[in-house]
């Protein structure tokens, strides 16, 4: 039997338990003996004897070192960057570093490729649904997109015995092939946090890639992310502030990415930035 090779992809920055807890879960998953997995842990800067832990516990993790200014996508490019220096692999494996994966998640990706394989004749991107642990809600997977030119939403799509076909992927838990890479490269430089898996994952959208949620919930995960936007008990300042910060509403790279994929939503995104900045008691009331 052929064997293919995999590297897993993380990035970490002080917290320590969810990411031991993560590497715990995957270690303990079902993984068929053909697939052969490295691990690349980006660790960006932090404080908490995180990388200690991980040099400790799971002494085979290629433990990469960053300057604790990567944030997400940063951290998770650098540690792709490491695994394409030393290896050609069959698929990269991308986690959260907060997410606990349930013991069947790899089967069920597997039987995603599969599927896409017989369907398209083509490999591509899965992406792996979580859960929160105590609502047992979806919290993050895959979703098809409603474009109704001027405003596009979302619509989050919930696991169902099958693969879904979708347009935007969550990379909590996401597959991509080797054959993707190939066509469109790693994250966008653009991004520096979020933002880059959507981005990621309507690029190949648009290149005709497959691009599915697995059948089945993949892991656990919390929603951690709260109100997008700065409550008005902050001042001015502090909401501009979050408007251009990249764990805010990373004012520049959205728009970049409205431009990017939706250019006729582009008038109603500055809109709406600026509004819930500006005026973000009206934009609870619209919310609410």
């Amino acid at each position: 039997m052929k064997k293919e090779n995999m590297a897993v992809l993380l990035t970490c920055h002080n917290r320590k338990n969810k990411t031991v807890a993560c590497l715990k879960s995957l270690y303990q998953a079902d993984i068929p003996s053909q697939y052969l997995v490295d691990i690349y842990l980006t660790d960006d800067g932090s404080t908490d004897d995180t990388a200690q832990a991980i040099n400790e516990l799971f002494p085979e993790v290629v433990l990469i070192r960053g300057n604790g200014k990567l944030f997400w996508a940063g951290g998770m490019r650098l540690a792709w960057e490491k695994a394409m220096e030393k290896k050609s692999y069959d698929a990269y494996l991308l986690v959260n570093d907060d997410v606990v994966l349930h013991p069947n998640f790899f089967m069920n990706l597997l039987e995603t490729d599969a599927y896409a394989y017989a369907n398209t004749g083509k490999r591509g991107i899965y992406s792996g649904a979580t859960i929160d642990s105590s609502s047992k809600k979806v919290t993050y997977g895959g979703s098809r997109v409603n474009n109704y030119l001027f405003v596009v939403r979302l619509k989050m799509l919930s696991p169902v015995r099958r693969p879904q076909k979708c347009q935007i992927t969550n990379a909590n838990i996401l597959w991509i092939s080797k054959d993707v890479v190939n066509k469109i490269g790693i994250f966008d430089n653009h991004f520096t946090h979020g933002i880059a898996d959507y981005d990621y994952s309507l690029q190949a959208s648009k290149k005709k890639i497959p691009v599915l949620l697995a059948p089945g919930i993949c892991g656990t995960c919390s929603d951690d992310h709260g109100k997008n936007w700065s409550s008005n008990q902050n001042s001015l300042k502090q909401r501009i502030a979050y408007l251009r910060s990249p764990k805010g509403l990373a004012y520049s790279e959205y728009l970049y990415y409205v431009g990017k994929h939706f250019p006729m939503f582009l008038p109603y995104s500055y809109v709406m930035l600026w509004l819930k900045t500006l005026f973000p008691f009206i934009w609870e009331r619209v919310k609410s």
